[in-house]
């Protein structure tokens, strides 16, 4: 039995446009943002992604600026972020409303509790 498929503004199914949130980091999760008004599912991963990579994009910048030790701790944080971009791809792909502990519960409260 093949999966039910929701409808969605570019005609994609939702599970693609969900990675496709996640794939340019918090830039396609901003378009994705703006273009999807019609499923929720992808609304949710695309807020997901901003609130999750663009403050991390951020920071990771920010810390690669501290003197002698900055970049070390930067290439950490970037290779935290790509497992967090990994996980987030994957569970996106299988159609999973995997909800990060902040950015996650931001993103479903703020999508799936609107009246």
């Amino acid at each position: 039995m093949e999966k039910q498929k929701y409808q969605t503004t570019l005609g994609l199914n939702e599970n693609v446009e969900a990675v496709l949130c996640y794939i340019g980091f918090w830039i396609t999760g901003l378009l994705f943002l703006l273009v999807e008004r019609n499923n929720r599912f992808v609304q949710f991963h695309a807020l997901q992604s901003m609130l999750t990579f663009l403050p991390l994009t951020f920071i990771v910048y920010a810390v690669g600026w501290v003197p002698f030790v900055g970049w070390l701790f930067a290439d950490f944080l970037g290779f935290f972020s790509l497992f967090i971009y990994l996980v987030l791809v994957v569970m996106a792909w299988r159609g999973s409303k995997f909800r990060l502990p902040i950015s996650g519960k931001i993103a479903y409260n703020e999508v799936y509790q609107e009246s």
